[in-house]
C-alpha cells in the first residue's frame, strides 16, 4: 500500500513521557514520521516495560533527554507499509525492538550485528538523522525502517511475546554465541527477574542443565516448579556455593545492581564464562587472580542483531517460549514503576496499549 498524498505529513501520536528525572511519567502528543518508502506503521498493541526504560526515565545512566518516551519492547498489527517495503504487509503481527537504526555499511552491520554498530540509534531517547529525537512504545502509533522490525508468529500471543523483544533476544544471544546451547553443558543464571525467568526457558529449550542462582530463598519453588531450573542456589549460603564450586560450564549474569564476582567466578570450571547481560549503574569490583587460575572468562553482551532476533522469535514460537506477565492499563504505569523498583513484578510488566492508552 503505497503511500496517499496526505501521508507526507507528520503522523500524530499519543503516549505516556518522562518530562524530568523525578522518573514521573505524563500523557504526552506527538508526532511521529510519515511513513518512508522503505518505513512500516503499525498499531501498537501491547509494550512491554524493561528495566532499562526505569533507568533512563530516571537518568541514572546520565544521557538521558526529555521529553522521553519510553518503550523497546513493541508488538502490534501494520497499518500502513511504503512502496519500496517487501518484506511486510498491512495486517501483519509485528515488533521493533530495542534499535530503529544502524549505519548498514560497516563491519558490524555487514556481519547482522547491528546492535553493535558505532552509530546504531536506539529505539528512544536517540537522535533519528532528521534531528528529531525517537520516541518509544508506550504510544499509540510507531513508524519504523522495516529492517528493524520482525515478524511475530501467529502462535504467540503478542502480550506475552513483547518482552521477547529484549530481555529474548538479550538472553539468547549470549547463550549462541559464547557456545552454552550445547545439550548436556551446565549453565548458571544469576537473578530471576525480566531477563533470568526467560535465561532460564531458552536454555532449557536448548537441553542444558540450568541452576538458578538467587539471594532470594523464596524464589526456588518458583524456578524449579514453574519455569523448570534443575537447582537453586543461594548466593548468600557459603555451604551451597562451596558445593558448587567449579562445576559450571557457562553463567549469565543478569543482575542490574551492584553485587560481588568473586563467588560467580569460583562456580565457573576451568575455560567457564562468566556473560553480563544485566547493567549496574556503578562498576564492579573485579578480582583478576580467579580468572587466571583457570583461564575463566568475564564478558559482556547486547540485544542482538535483527537476523538474530528474527531467528529468536522463531525459535521461541516452535518452543512456545513466551515471558511470564502482568498485563497493566497505561493510567497505572507510575505504579508499575514504583514496583518494578523493588522487583515486585512476576517477571515483566507488558502496557496493554491497545485497549487502555487513550489520548486526552
Amino acid at each position: 500500500m503505497e503511500k496517499s498524498p496526505q501521508q507526507e505529513h507528520p503522523v500524530k501520536a499519543f503516549g505516556w513521557a518522562a518530562k524530568d528525572p523525578s522518573g514521573l511519567l505524563s500523557p504526552f502528543p506527538f508526532s511521529r514520521r510519515a511513513t518512508g518508502d522503505e518505513d512500516v506503521q503499525f498499531k501498537v498493541l501491547f509494550c512491554g516495560i524493561c528495566h532499562s526504560d526505569l533507568h533512563n526515565i530516571k537518568n541514572e545512566w546520565g544521557f538521558s533527554q526529555y521529553p522521553l518516551v519510553p518503550g523497546h519492547e513493541i508488538v502490534g498489527v501494520v497499518t500502513e507499509v511504503g512502496s519500496k517495503v517487501r518484506n511486510f504487509k498491512v495486517g501483519d503481527r509485528v515488533g521493533v525492538g530495542c534499535m530503529v537504526s544502524s549505519c548498514r555499511s560497516c563491519e558490524n552491520c555487514a556481519d547482522d550485528l547491528e546492535n553493535y554498530c558505532p552509530k546504531i540509534m536506539l529505539t528512544y531517547n536517540s537522535i533519528y538523522y532528521d534531528g528529531t529525537t525517537t520516541y518509544g512504545g508506550y504510544s499509540d502509533i510507531m513508524v519504523a525502517n522495516e529492517h528493524f522490525v520482525v515478524h511475530i508468529p501467529n502462535n504467540l500471543p503478542l502480550d506475552a511475546a513483547a518482552p521477547l523483544l529484549c530481555a529474548g533476544i538479550t538472553t539468547y544471544s549470549p547463550l549462541k554465541y559464547f557456545g552454552l546451547d550445547k545439550p548436556g553443558m551446565h549453565v548458571g543464571v544469576v537473578g530471576l527477574g525480566g531477563l533470568g525467568h526467560v535465561a532460564v526457558k531458552f536454555a532449557k529449550a536448548f537441553g542444558v542443565k540450568v541452576t538458578v542462582i538467587s539471594t532470594s530463598p523464596d524464589k526456588k519453588e518458583e524456578a524449579l516448579t514453574r519455569l523448570g531450573a534443575d537447582s537453586f542456589l543461594i548466593s548468600k549460603d557459603p555451604d551451597q556455593m562451596q558445593a558448587a564450586m567449579g562445576t559450571m560450564d557457562g553463567i549469565l549474569d543478569t543482575v542490574s545492581a551492584v553485587h560481588p564476582l568473586l563467588p560467580l567466578i569460583g562456580l565457573l570450571k576451568s575455560h567457564g564464562k562468566l556473560v553480563m547481560v544485566g547493567a549496574p549503574d556503578q562498576p564492579l569490583e573485579l578480582p583478576v587472580f580467579p580468572l587466571l587460575m583457570g583461564r575463566k572468562i568475564i564478558a559482556g553482551s547486547g540485544i542482538g542483531g535483527m537476523k538474530e532476533t528474527q531467528e529468536m522469535i522463531d525459535f521461541a514460537a516452535k518452543h512456545n517460549i513466551t515471558a511470564d506477565i502482568e498485563v497493566i492499563s497505561a493510567d497505572y504505569l507510575n505504579t508499575a514503576m514504583e514496583r518494578l523498583a523493588k522487583a515486585d513484578v512476576k517477571y515483566r510488566f507488558v502496557i496493554d496499549i491497545g485497549n487502555t492508552l487513550k489520548a486526552s
